[in-house]
């Protein structure tokens, strides 16, 4: 079966060097909200911030970032990202040993990765372009979603338990480790590759770094995908530091249960991962972007019903999975989708783009949940952002206009 065949040994390194990363993160995930609630006693206002204004910065520093990842090799960005990341991350050990770890540091380190992973993410896709072949560009993004699940899955349990016995810190130290580690993995990928070249245009013209949103506006299904796309993330996400507030503060959900909530429904994303390239060859794109891309937005009403006990614990892990399950088959269908409708010499910016856009979008949406619970309490935060994402499915492409892939370039290396 395609689904099962090997894509060679450089893709190997690839989802090496990214299945460390993402473990790393899977045991850090939540960390800065859990030490900014547990270490220095940070209101919700603050928590959403953390979530909200980190994330905003770093957005705005890939903006001009964008048109400079574009035209350099795309494996010596991802070792430098990977690098920067290592290098944020290890200063918070560092300042909770002396007793200096303080807000706004946590604010910089999550401007820092943010940019970080932008830039990553921008490099990382034009470089699976060039590294696999156009059929198996599903099967790799499926890949990449599954590792992603089942590292949260298994994550933020283990966090939870390190964080009970070696303090607050300990899963920040994985997490930075875990970036290095990726480095050296891409440092592994043999193959020469060129340096790209521009189209004509100077690439560092001042406009370059909006290339990426022109191409994306100006493509009726790749834009009703992003706005739509920008919401749920938006709105997905801002529940995160919501769901920290009710859980661990109100509910009084020890840390390990909080993870355990998270991380059991991100099994789901094996099951929606793997399903994803059968269900595309059965019902068609279109289908998985107009069914799935729906189902996924009509339960997170739910967790604003979440009780104490057993129960509460049992009703937000039903309703992750759920979600779960469904964004893991949307996106590599959507990944891949816009992968193929993007010509090569737009892949970094494009992807730069759609992710300043969705975190920013994330960062307001988190902000104004913020607000919003600081004045009437998490619960009334989740309900509304349960009840504005029912309207999502609205802006989702109605059909699939007829539109070609953009033409592949010869491959920079072997």
């Amino acid at each position: 079966m395609r689904g099962r065949r090997p894509l060679g040994r450089q893709f190997g390194w690839l989802w090496t060097a990214y299945a460390v990363s993402a473990y790393g993160s899977g045991l850090g995930f939540g960390a800065l909200p859990l030490i900014a609630v547990l270490v220095l006693d940070a209101s919700p206002a603050e928590v959403s911030a953390l979530s909200a204004v980190g994330p905003a910065v770093g957005a705005l520093i890939a903006v001009p970032l964008a048109p400079w990842v574009e035209f350099r090799r795309k494996r010596s960005v991802m070792i430098a990202m990977d690098l920067a990341r290592f290098t944020a991350m290890a200063t918070i050990p560092v300042a909770y040993a002396f007793g200096l770890l303080g807000f706004v540091q946590l604010l910089v380190i999550s401007a820092v990765v943010a940019a970080a992973k932008i830039a990553f993410n921008a490099a990382g896709g034009a470089y699976l372009k060039a590294l696999v072949r156009p059929d198996d560009l599903l099967v790799a993004n499926a890949r990449f979603e599954s590792t992603n699940w089942s590292s949260i899955a298994v994550g933020p349990p283990l966090g939870g338990v390190a964080i009970g016995l070696f303090g607050p810190v300990a899963t920040v130290v994985a997490d930075g480790l875990s970036y290095l580690l990726s480095a050296l993995g891409i440092t592994a990928i043999r193959g020469r590759e060129e340096v790209p070249q521009s189209t004509g245009k100077s690439p560092v013209r001042a406009g370059a770094v909006l290339d990426g949103w022109r191409h994306i506006l100006g493509h009726p299904v790749l834009r009703a995908l992003y706005f739509n796309q920008m919401l749920v993330a938006g709105l997905i996400m801002a529940t995160e530091p919501l769901l920290a507030v009710l859980l661990l503060r109100q509910l009084g959900f020890p840390p390990w249960q909080y993870g355990l909530a998270f991380a059991a429904p991100c099994l789901g994303g094996l099951i929606g991962s793997r399903l994803a390239r059968r269900v595309v060859a059965r019902y068609g794109r279109h289908w998985v972007f107009r069914t799935i891309g729906t189902l996924r937005a009509i339960w997170l009403i739910g967790l604003a019903f979440v009780g104490p006990g057993v129960g509460g614990l049992v009703t937000v892990m039903a309703i992750e999975l759920l979600i779960i399950i469904n964004m893991s088959l949307y996106t590599p269908v959507l990944a891949t989708y816009r992968l193929e409708h993007t010509p090569h010499h737009l892949i970094a910016r494009t992807l730069s783009a759609w992710s300043v856009g969705q975190q920013a979008a994330i960062a307001v949406l988190t902000a104004l949940g913020g607000l919003l619970a600081g004045v009437t309490g998490p619960r009334t935060a989740l309900a509304v952002a349960g009840l504005l994402i029912l309207t999502t499915p609205l802006l989702l492409p109605r059909r699939d206009r007829p539109s070609q892939p953009a033409p592949e370039p010869a491959r920079s290396h072997s």
